[in-house]
């Protein structure tokens, strides 16, 4: 609810939660106005990465939040977008606001 929140002061309309590997891969292919996404690594106690991976696929920017930053990403994912918790607003809106290629002012 805090991410809602956070996302929703950025003007951002959230279209989550998924809760499993599974919502998310329906979500990453089905909706259709998902600009950009924030994927927690571990949902429910399974990797989120092959919805990052339609996510690529697709086209849609994202990032990972993860406790462990970037070195707990697989090397095939490290380099991209990474908010490591415990986060703040501002981190979130950084780094969203980067992989979606959006200058802050």
């Amino acid at each position: 609810m805090l991410l809602e929140t956070i996302l929703e002061d950025m003007g951002c309309t959230p279209v989550g939660p998924a809760s499993s590997v599974a919502e998310g891969l329906t979500m990453a292919a089905d909706e259709p106005e998902l600009d950009a996404a924030l994927l927690d690594v571990n949902v429910a106690g399974s990797q989120v990465f092959p919805v990052a991976a339609a996510l690529t696929a697709r086209g849609v920017p994202f990032v990972f939040s993860t406790g462990y930053g970037e070195g707990g990403l697989p090397d095939e994912w490290r380099g991209h977008a990474t908010v490591q918790k415990p986060f703040t607003e501002a981190a979130i809106r950084q780094a969203l606001m980067k992989a979606m290629g959006v200058a802050e002012a």
